[in-house]
């Protein structure tokens, strides 16, 4: 299991981007626009690097929904591979056998 200060931090940073979303898409769109002035550009960047480091969306880290795990982690499924393992033995996933041979 991982630590709970770790799994509320990661949940800070989604609310984070899910609150800064629009306005950075924005901000983005502003500054990579080719047709507008170059000053217009430089004070869009400026903004774009004001706003907080957590409101962007690549300090999200994908974490196991039952532990917590940062690593070895499953995007479809969103859960470690510890966790499938754990689940797919008790019969708790459906379609998931056990291989043997």
């Amino acid at each position: 299991m991982a630590k709970k200060s770790a799994v509320n931090r990661n949940e800070m940073v989604k609310k984070l981007v899910a609150q800064y979303a629009a306005k950075r898409e924005a901000l983005k769109a502003t500054a990579n626009d080719e047709s507008l002035p170059l000053e217009e550009r430089f004070e869009a960047r400026l903004k774009l690097a004001k706003l907080p480091r957590n409101s962007n969306p690549t300090r999200i880290r994908n974490r196991c929904e039952i532990t917590g795990r940062p690593r070895a982690f499953y995007r479809k499924l969103k859960m470690s591979r510890i966790s499938l393992r754990k689940l797919g033995n008790e019969g708790q996933i459906p379609g998931l056998t056990k291989a043997s041979w």
